[in-house]
């Protein structure tokens, strides 16, 4: 009767060490996983033992060390208790079902005993709380921080003595420097970690696309998304004022240039505001109303146009290349569009890039963004700055084009459909093949 107690007693401590490297590795990956921008959420919140938990997370290498030594502790004496007392408890089990040889018996005891333990090993003590500390860091950091902390000062004096010889073992492979275990995340990795909380709930569609879109914003330059000089509506000082005024009504803009002649020869830019608000303005003064024009290169990054729109006051600046030459036109409008999507007012006329025309086929306007090209055509990005698909269209063939011509960029097969200007106004595409035919974007 009391070598089946003991027996039960050392069963009883096999399964305590079981928990305890379960406790170990629980703690050891929630200390990895956890932010530190958590633990201070936790905190603020006034979440028990939250302070402990950020005082561990703060000494990350010393309390993982803590975790590795508990977890080698425990794994070590787990199998100097467990397989014995296991192959103890079944010797008479396997004797009473008929197996006499002293060496099956112990052979049996024993895989059973090792298996038993390996698969309480596993799942209890690392596969479960694993995966529970992967899952929920938050919670399980709040758990294990009071029992871990008094385990880390007690082994504090040996911690030192092992993190000090891992120091020294690294130095001799080039390894120096503190703990990196919570390196900042790339831009792609919080990408990936946003389509995946999209995926999983916590994201909607629609906060994931704007979120992902801030990324793309400071990558942007301004001539991107200008407004190119031949499509720009100005007022012509020279030009009768009635002439003016009537396109105006026809445009319906809120800001127009204001040139002599040309847009070679800007003078200022006119809010409609301050045109109706002048008492006669059949014979207004332009030179009187107009305010200075503003100016910004091709290539500013449009976070930075934000801030000259904030500092100026001004929502409508003028592109100009490395040669002061004006290539077009840029507004808030423009900018904000690169966040949220397109934006139509009242009077806007809306007119997709992308449209289908057929089986395998759609239309795309000229001045569709290169990049929206690249992406749903799965095209391979030009080596080249184009920003638009006139522009790929332009590159690839090494000339202009006019209605008719065909151009191909692998695996499509794109006919120019109207040219105006020397300027691709419209395009189909299609695959090569009908075995090729992509589906629609």
């Amino acid at each position: 009767m009391n070598s089946w107690i003991l027996d039960l007693w050392e069963i009883a401590i096999a399964l305590f060490l079981v928990a305890v490297n379960g406790f170990f590795v629980a703690a050891e990956f929630a200390l990895v996983k956890v932010r530190g921008g958590q633990l201070k959420e936790l905190l603020q919140e006034g979440r028990p033992f939250a302070r402990t938990a950020r005082w561990l997370h703060k000494r990350m290498d010393g309390a993982l060390s803590a975790c590795q030594l508990g977890i080698t502790m425990a794994s070590l004496a787990l199998g100097w208790v467990g397989e014995p007392a296991f192959a103890h408890l079944l010797r008479p089990v396997i004797h009473g079902i008929g197996i006499t040889s002293e060496t099956a018996i112990h052979t049996t005891a024993f895989i059973i005993a090792f298996t038993t333990i390996t698969a309480l090993h596993l799942v209890i003590g690392e596969q479960a709380p694993k995966i529970f500390a992967i899952r929920r860091p938050q919670i399980m950091i709040i758990w294990c921080a009071a029992p871990l902390q008094i385990f880390y000062l007690l082994t504090f004096p040996l911690m030192a003595a092992l993190n000090w010889s891992t120091a020294k073992i690294l130095s001799l492979v080039g390894m120096e420097g503190g703990s990196e275990h919570e390196a900042p995340h790339s831009e792609q990795e919080i990408r990936h970690l946003l389509g995946e909380a999209q995926q999983h709930g916590s994201l909607t569609r629609a906060e994931h696309k704007l979120l992902d879109a801030v990324f793309e914003f400071d990558d942007v330059i301004t001539r991107r998304i200008m407004v190119p000089r031949n499509e720009v509506e100005f007022f012509d000082i020279n030009a009768p004022i009635e002439t003016n005024l009537t396109k105006a009504r026809l445009t319906r803009h809120t800001r127009y240039p204001v040139c002599e002649g040309s847009m070679d020869q800007i003078l200022g830019v006119v809010h409609v505001k301050d045109l109706i608000h002048e008492q006669g303005y059949m014979d207004v003064d332009f030179l009187s109303i107009m305010r200075p024009p503003k100016k910004v290169p091709e290539s500013l990054p449009i976070s930075n146009l934000l801030k000259h729109f904030q500092a100026t006051h001004q929502l409508l600046a003028f592109v100009v290349d490395e040669y002061g030459i004006v290539l077009g036109i840029v507004t808030l409008e423009n900018v904000l569009e690169e966040i949220i999507g397109s934006v139509d007012d009242e009077f806007d006329v809306a007119e997709q890039n992308i449209v289908p025309d057929g089986p395998g086929k759609w239309l795309i306007l000229g001045s569709t963004p290169s990049d929206d090209i690249y992406r749903t055509f799965d095209i391979q990005s030009l080596d080249s700055e184009v920003d638009t698909f006139a522009g790929m269209l332009i590159h690839t063939a090494g000339r202009l084009l006019n209605a008719g011509d065909i151009v191909k960029i692998d695996p499509w097969i794109i006919r120019v459909k109207e040219v105006r200007n020397d300027r691709i106004v419209r395009a189909s595409i299609q695959a090569e093949t009908k075995d090729e035919a992509k589906p629609a974007p």
